[in-house]
Parts: C-alpha cells; sequence; structure tokens
C-alpha cells in the first residue's frame, strides 16, 4: 500500500512540473538577447532597419580648413555625456587630420559611443575640416562634446574661434577646476 502513495505523489509531483514548465515557455522573451519591453523592442528595431554607421562619409584629402593654423599635433578636450572627450588632431599646412576621438563614460550601444568607436566623428572632422560637424541623432550631447574638443583644440592650433560653452554657461575649463 505504501509503494501506491509513493508512486502517486511523485505522479503528482512530475505532472505538476510539466504543467508548470508548459505554463512558464510564454513569460519569457521572445528571442535571444533581450532583457526588457524597451531593450527587446531596440533590437527587433535594430534587425530590420538600414544599418545607420554603414554611410560614408568622405573627406577631400586636399581641403583645407578656413582658418589660419600652425603645424602641429592638438588635443582638446570637451563635456561628454557622462565624461570627458579628447579630440587629437594633427594640423599641416591649413590641412586637419582627425587622429583620435576618445570618450570617458558614454554609454555603450548609444549613437555617440557608437560613432566615437567606429570612426565616424573622426571622419567628420576631417570632413568638414573644423568643429562644425553634424548632430547624430540620439547623440547630441556627446557631438557637443566633440564639437567643444575640436575647439579646443583648434584654439590651441591658433585659430580665431571662441570657448564651447556647454548646458547653462559650463564651460570645461570650470568643470574641470571644480566650479
Amino acid at each position: 500500500m505504501r509503494t501506491n502513495t509513493a508512486k502517486g505523489t511523485r505522479a503528482i509531483a512530475a505532472c505538476g512540473a510539466c504543467v508548470l514548465a508548459v505554463a512558464m515557455t510564454g513569460c519569457g522573451a521572445s528571442f535571444e538577447g533581450s532583457g526588457s519591453k524597451d531593450a527587446a523592442s531596440a533590437e527587433q528595431l535594430a534587425m530590420h532597419a538600414d544599418d545607420p554607421w554603414a554611410v560614408e562619409i568622405g573627406a577631400n584629402s586636399k581641403a583645407q580648413s578656413d582658418f589660419t593654423l600652425v603645424d602641429g599635433v592638438y588635443t582638446g578636450t570637451g563635456l561628454g555625456m557622462d565624461g570627458l572627450i579628447t579630440v587629437t588632431l594633427a594640423v599641416q599646412g591649413n590641412h586637419i587630420n582627425c587622429i583620435e576621438v576618445t570618450q570617458e563614460g558614454e554609454t555603450q550601444s548609444v549613437g555617440g559611443f557608437e560613432a566615437i568607436r567606429d570612426g565616424k566623428y573622426a571622419a567628420m572632422i576631417d570632413a568638414e575640416q573644423g568643429p562644425d560637424i553634424d548632430c547624430i541623432s540620439g547623440a547630441t550631447i556627446t557631438t557637443a562634446g566633440v564639437r567643444q574638443a575640436t575647439t579646443d583644440a583648434l584654439i590651441q592650433a591658433g585659430a580665431d574661434l571662441q570657448p564651447v560653452e556647454v548646458g547653462s554657461g559650463t564651460t570645461i575649463d570650470k568643470v574641470q577646476k571644480g566650479e
């Protein structure tokens, strides 16, 4: 008699586990990698949208800056979303070549971080031969920081530009001094 009770209990437990497993299959994400509804929507959109980073930005290698610049390598800083953005420019014969754009703390997998990593900002600076680059959608603050850093580097190179202020008049100098 005892074996029938034990078998019955095991059978009920096994059936309950099967029902629970089947019921829980609808609770998960519908595809791999999603962590929330917003993330899932963004990932699904990205799977079906054209790659925004595939657009080539061409720079005219013979183009020259509108500024009178002193040859050399200059590094400028600007304030990004969550840290400093650094732009390093090489100037030779009034031609600007963006060597590097780096960031500290920009959000990964978001427009500005991706554009820095993929060299889009550097290509835009080369094409524009100055700080007046187009804004990247979703990266307004990062783009402003890149413009600010580019302007800072060009001022060091002798360009007649005014320092760029960010937000409510906070310049990078004030931020670095803790004012």
